[in-house]
């Protein structure tokens, strides 16, 4: 998880949950992001 950029494991959380994919797997990243202490709601997905 280390590799990923910010941005990169926002998008990812955010695409898990749109394509509801497995819940241990959004569950991981939901805890990487509050590892790296981001906050989801001031992001903008420019993708």
């Amino acid at each position: 998880m280390d590799q990923l950029s910010d941005d990169l494991l926002l998008d990812a959380y955010d695409a898990a949950h749109k394509f509801e994919l497995d819940p241990e797997f959004i569950l991981l990243l939901g805890a990487e992001i509050k590892r790296r202490q981001l906050k989801p709601e001031n992001y903008r997905n420019t993708a």
